[in-house]
Parts: C-alpha cells; sequence; structure tokens
C-alpha cells in the first residue's frame, strides 16, 4: 500500500509539477489505498448477497455484492465514507464504446439553481418535479416564493429537522472534545445521504438523457469558479475594517449551486456516453438566458427575462419558461458548432474549410518518397 501510495505521489509530480502538489487537509480526507495486482486479488462468491476478495497484508475480507462484476479484476480501492468502509473493482467488461449512437437527435441542456437540468424539449429534471419517469417531470413546476422556501433539496423533512438541532448542538461544543467529534460524525452521516442521493439523481439523468439523445449540449460552467467565496474588502479609510462584500448572499448561491450537482451531472454524462455512443458537447453559456430562442427574431435583451421562470421577448413577444429558452438557445449554439467541428470528428459528407496543415513528419515522409 505505502509502494502504491509513493508511485502516486511520483506520478501526480510528475504530471502536475513537486510545487502544484498539495498535502490533503485532514478535516477532509477520506482515507483511501489501492491494490494495483490482479493476480494477488482473488475473489470468491459466498451466496447471493455476499462476497470475499483476498487483500494482501489483509488476508480474507467480506463484502456486501452490490452488483455482478461482470469482468476480470484489473485492481481494487478501499476507501471509508464516514463510518463505512467500501471496496470497488477496477473491471474488464470487455465491452467497447460505441461510435455512433442510434438515435441521432439533439437535446440542450440548461442548469439551474432552481430546477437542476432542463432540456430543449421541456423536461425538468429535479428531485421535486419527478414524476412517473423517475427523475423528471413535463409539467411545469411550482415555483412560488414558498416552494422554494419548502426545497429541502435531497434531505427528508425529518434529517432537515435533526440537521438543524445537530447545527445547534455543535455550537455549544468545545474544539477538539469527544462530544464535539460525536456531533459531527451524526451531522456526516446525514450528508452522506444527501451525497448518494444526488450521486444516484445524476446517475438516472444522465442514463435517460444519453439514451435518448444522440447530441447532448451542456453549458460550459466554471462550477468551482462560480461557487468560490467573496473575497474581503477592506475599508481604506478605516484600517483592519472590512466593507459589505455581499459574502451571504453569495454564500447562499454557493449552497444552492453545490445541492444541485452541476458537475456531477456533467461527469456522469460524460461516463454514460460511453455506452450509448452519445456525443457531449460544451458551449459558451453567455446570453443563453436573454436570447429570443424564435430563429426569426433571436433579440438579445436583458429585460425580456421577466423573472426566474416567465421570458417575455420584447422585440417579438415571445413568451416561454425561461429555462427551456435557455435550453433551446444551447441546442442552438451547440448545432452551430457542431457542423463545424464535431465531438467524433467531422460530419458525415463534410467539407473541410481550408486543406490541411502540414507537419515536420509529413514533410520528411514526401521529400524521402521524391
Amino acid at each position: 500500500m505505502i509502494q502504491q501510495t509513493l508511485k502516486d505521489l511520483d506520478q501526480a509530480c510528475r504530471k502536475h509539477g513537486a510545487w502544484t502538489v498539495r498535502w490533503k487537509s485532514k478535516a477532509k480526507w477520506r482515507p483511501s489505498f489501492r491494490f494495483p495486482t490482479a493476480r494477488h486479488l482473488p475473489v470468491e462468491r459466498i451466496n447471493r448477497k455476499w462476497g470475499r476478495v483476498f487483500l494482501p497484508k489483509f488476508g480474507w475480507t467480506r463484502f456486501r455484492m452490490s452488483r455482478r462484476l461482470g469482468g476480470s479484476v484489473k485492481s481494487a480501492t478501499v476507501s471509508r465514507d464516514g463510518r463505512h468502509w467500501f471496496i470497488s473493482f477496477l473491471i474488464d467488461d470487455g465491452i467497447a464504446e460505441r461510435e455512433e449512437h442510434t438515435c441521432p437527435q439533439w437535446a440542450g441542456v440548461d442548469r439551474g439553481v432552481v430546477t437542476a437540468a432542463v432540456t430543449s424539449d421541456g423536461e425538468f429534471f429535479d428531485r421535486r418535479h419527478a414524476g412517473s419517469d423517475g427523475v423528471s417531470s413535463r409539467q411545469l413546476p411550482r415555483e412560488t416564493k414558498q416552494d422554494r422556501k419548502d426545497d429541502l433539496g435531497y434531505l427528508t423533512p425529518g434529517e432537515a429537522e435533526r440537521y438543524l438541532r445537530l447545527q445547534r448542538r455543535l455550537a455549544r461544543t468545545k474544539t477538539g472534545s469527544k462530544r464535539r467529534k460525536t456531533v459531527t460524525a451524526a451531522m456526516s452521516e446525514i450528508m452522506r445521504r444527501v451525497r448518494w442521493r444526488r450521486a444516484d439523481f445524476n446517475a438516472q439523468a444522465a442514463h435517460r438523457l444519453t439514451r435518448m439523445y444522440g447530441h447532448v449540449v451542456i453549458e460550459d460552467l466554471n462550477t468551482k469558479g462560480m461557487s468560490a467565496a467573496v473575497k474581503p474588502k477592506p475599508d481604506p479609510g478605516r484600517p483592519g475594517r472590512f466593507l459589505r462584500n455581499g459574502a451571504a448572499a453569495k454564500s447562499g448561491l454557493n449552497k444552492a449551486i453545490l445541492d444541485k450537482g452541476w458537475y456531477g451531472l456533467e461527469v456522469a454524462l460524460r461516463s454514460k456516453a460511453r455506452y450509448t455512443g452519445s456525443v457531449i458537447h460544451k458551449i459558451n453559456p453567455a446570453y443563453t438566458s436573454q436570447t429570443c430562442p424564435e430563429p426569426a427574431c433571436g433579440k438579445v435583451d436583458e429585460k425580456s427575462r421577466k423573472s426566474q421562470a416567465i421570458f417575455s421577448c420584447t422585440s417579438c413577444a415571445h413568451a416561454d419558461h425561461a429555462d427551456i429558452v435557455g435550453a433551446r438557445n444551447v441546442k442552438s449554439k451547440g448545432q452551430a458548432a457542431g457542423l463545424v467541428v464535431s465531438g467524433r470528428g467531422d460530419p458525415p459528407g463534410s467539407v473541410k474549410r481550408q486543406a490541411p496543415r502540414s507537419t515536420a513528419r509529413a514533410a520528411q515522409a514526401a521529400r524521402a518518397a521524391a
């Protein structure tokens, strides 16, 4: 384990540079270690629910088989999440990536802080709006002020009430005390359930999108930068004092962005697309929420966005849900860019706009042939 950790550290230093590699935080670190040698990892099935694996230095270890392995084991990673330990296997399933999707349709996806994702066809993906299909609904959601207040994200009402009590109890504990560690562990257990529900929702939404559409266009969002904290604003007239910088409002926006799992949905889409042949396009999101989606209009005006959910064009009076308008504009941008450069090469029957540039290797081969 130590040898493999040192190899991973050496690889990270070679790839990113020794000065950019940082030690993991003690508070945020999740213990994990990897066993890279497949011949030292025999796996046996005990019964329908349980199996066991031989781990070097540990011996035979029993684990709950949540799914069939479905291939030959290449490596295994043991990790801890809260008070639970997990083992994940890297499997060679022998399934090749699909080069082309059976359905060539396009879909634009607009991600938001009220609704997790909305497609250009008017499908709303959110835990609050899930219908008979599991993760989505075709009906326009109720987005009044009271509905947003009652939105608990991936928390149940009981968990939200318990988490609030734990936060108050945490405020009364002393730093480094045993009682504080107990309260922190209870809070982490609730957040672990939230993470799992969010990951499950993203996986189901990505499976549905990549199964129905051959081209999925999403916005190129810098989630890490958009959810960063506001820098303090020093008061030049009073040293040691600070001016208002809107940190409270930005903190609420950061929590909403992270709760919806924007980046997790993008990762899930790319993972599922390998099995369906879908192409994931990323476009610049500038003005997608202020542009009229009608081809005959295309007016860009910030006044067209009446509210978070209402879009009414100031030029042609086209009215629709604001998230659907944004998704349609995302789709149009992706199609316009896809006609020039496709995610899997040039479109069939396309003609290159310019001749390919000669390289040094091609020039050397031409001189040798002459």
